[in-house]
């Protein structure tokens, strides 16, 4: 046993496992000699995972706010050739196309005999790049009547379109 040193008490693991050499005054106050523990990962992950959450809704939010919204293309508007006879209902129909953008679509019709159909908003889901509108204008009573519908798109962007028709009732 000449030249080999035996330990007993505290820190005489670390020393076996070969952390390096025990000194007093970490034997003395329990400590484990040589370099400090490494941290556990899933720790670390624990500690920055609600900062992380907060960052990636931040962003999406604000992603959200820039990303494009549904663009008007064209617009263009359809009424029956032979016009509405007595007592029946002209269906008249605007085609709005579009980028293919979620969004709103706010309109109003204007009518030639000085009614307005007032505010409406018409849904545009994602990949839908053509809206149909309908305007439906029933008439009664005799006579003959040129009447033109008028399709004021207000919001996104000004555009509008019409056509026009005869009302006809002997």
């Amino acid at each position: 046993m000449d030249g080999e040193v035996l330990r007993f008490g505290p820190g005489v693991t670390a020393v076996m496992e070969g952390r390096g050499p025990a000194t007093a005054a970490a034997v003395w106050h329990g400590g484990t000699p040589g370099p400090a523990p490494v941290p556990v990962r899933g720790r670390a992950l624990r500690r920055y995972a609600l900062a992380g959450g907060v960052l990636l809704a931040v962003l999406a939010f604000l992603a959200w706010q820039r990303l494009p919204t549904v663009a008007v293309r064209s617009v263009s508007v359809q009424a029956p050739a032979a016009g509405p006879g007595c007592g029946e209902t002209a269906d008249v129909v605007a085609v709005v196309r579009t980028n293919g953008r979620p969004g709103t679509l706010a309109y109003r019709w204007v009518r030639s005999d000085g009614s307005s159909s007032g505010r409406l908003e018409e849904r545009v889901e994602r990949g839908r790049d053509e809206v149909r509108l309908h305007l439906l204008w029933t008439f009664r009573g005799r006579g003959t009547l040129p009447a033109r519908a008028e399709l004021r798109i207000e919001s996104p962007g000004l555009h509008t379109a019409a056509a026009g028709f005869v009302y006809r009732c002997p």
